[in-house]
């Protein structure tokens, strides 16, 4: 083994098979932001009201109540965008090996099915007396879109531009057109608490996009009813709805599109080119959609939102190219890519482990870790348990796919 191949967490990752390696790292980078847990700057944050660098820390480590978005609203988009780069590479290579496109749909049915089935597991808290069925949560979403999205993999690039396009269309008019609630309409019945009222509900043309009154949430109260529940389903507290997945699409197709140019033909300036154009152009389509057309809502994933947060990953995307793969900081990404090879595994942990971890932290360490800021050095002890966990796995080439 050289010394370019060794899995030392310091020395530069080993490149595995058909694998981009800055997308391993980009991978890796969101899953730690995630894994973080804010690193308790919210809470912090709360103990110091008055303080502009505290709240600063906290609005981006939390979600938008209902506008806009910090970097802590960017980590599910950076999933969505990454299933899609992901695509082009892993049926590209089942192809080469001669598999069919039969046998292909077959098994990008059996990991929408299988995502499926670990989102309800994620969403049915334990003690449940039956399956709680929700579809909102990040890999529910993905598994929605996933058939779709391959669909469309077989497709030309200028189609998919154009089906981003007509989702974006199609989408924005079923809000639009949507009926509005009467004026003096009881926001308290879909959720929303006083205090949240004037942060989620907006005047105007786009109140058709208010919280717990849009189509998608009077779809869910159709939909999510059709199942088997405790009780009814009234709303999503926080103002979710299933048929983000929709145009989550046009999020993973732009990460399809990068996907496919990274793995075709051309110099890697003229990639690096095509994706700051791509995010460039995106960006600003959304930033205007968002005061024209539609607010920029990530709760309901509107057709600003899906540009505008897709041109910023694929900024992000593009940053990881250039530094990694044009620059070659392979010993730099060796921290991030363990963790990125390793998505699925590290998304559990985040799920299933790392409150277990950080309460068996407080139990031995309590003791000498007090004060304001004891949650920050928790939070990032936990982060290193578990980022050890991933190292562990990837040392032994253990990796979690479906």
């Amino acid at each position: 083994m050289t010394p370019d191949q060794t899995v030392a967490p310091l020395a530069a990752p080993e490149r595995l098979s058909g694998r981009l390696l800055s997308l391993d790292a980009f991978r890796g980078a969101i899953m730690l932001f995630l894994m973080s847990a804010g690193l308790g700057f919210r809470e912090v944050a709360r103990l110091f009201p008055d303080s502009g660098a505290w709240q600063f820390l906290a609005g981006h480590t939390d979600h938008a109540k209902w506008l806009g978005g910090g970097a802590w609203d960017m980590i599910q988009p950076a999933f969505m965008f990454m299933v899609g780069v992901a695509m082009p590479f892993s049926y590209g290579k089942r192809r080469e090996a001669g598999e069919d496109l039969g046998r292909q749909f077959r098994h990008v049915l059996w990991r929408t099915f299988v995502l499926l089935l670990i989102g309800l597991m994620i969403v049915t808290r334990p003690g449940a007396e039956r399956t709680t069925f929700l579809f909102t949560n990040v890999l529910s979403q993905i598994a929605l879109g996933y058939p779709f999205l391959y669909l469309l993999s077989l497709t030309r690039e200028r189609n998919q531009w154009l089906a981003a396009g007509v989702i974006a269309i199609v989408y924005w008019m079923l809000f639009a057109t949507y009926p509005l609630p009467t004026a003096n309409f009881d926001y308290a019945q879909v959720g929303v608490r006083p205090g949240m009222l004037d942060a989620v509900t907006l005047p105007g043309f786009f109140a058709h996009w208010n919280m717990g009154t849009n189509v998608g949430a009077d779809f869910d109260r159709w939909f999510l009813n059709l199942f088997p529940r405790e009780k009814p389903f009234d709303f999503n507290p926080g103002g979710y709805v299933t048929l983000n997945f929709v145009p989550s699409l046009i999020t993973m197709t732009l990460g399809l599109m990068s996907g496919a140019r990274l793995r075709g033909v051309g110099s890697p300036r003229g990639k690096l080119l095509w994706m700051l154009l791509t995010a460039l152009t995106c960006t600003v389509i959304g930033c205007l959609a968002g005061v024209t057309v539609c607010p920029v809502v990530k709760r309901i994933w509107t057709p600003s939102w899906a540009f505008s947060s897709g041109g910023i990953v694929v900024f992000l995307l593009a940053g990881f190219y250039y530094l990694v793969e044009m620059r070659g900081w392979k010993k730099w990404a060796s921290p991030l890519v363990v963790v990125g090879v390793n998505s699925i595994a590290a998304y559990l942990m985040e799920i299933f482990l790392r409150e277990w971890v950080m309460e068996k932290l407080r139990s031995h360490l309590g003791f000498a870790i007090k004060g304001d800021y004891a949650i920050i050095y928790f939070k990032t002890l936990t982060l290193l348990v578990l980022w050890a966990i991933c190292w562990w796995m990837y040392k032994r080439k253990i990796f979690l796919k479906i």
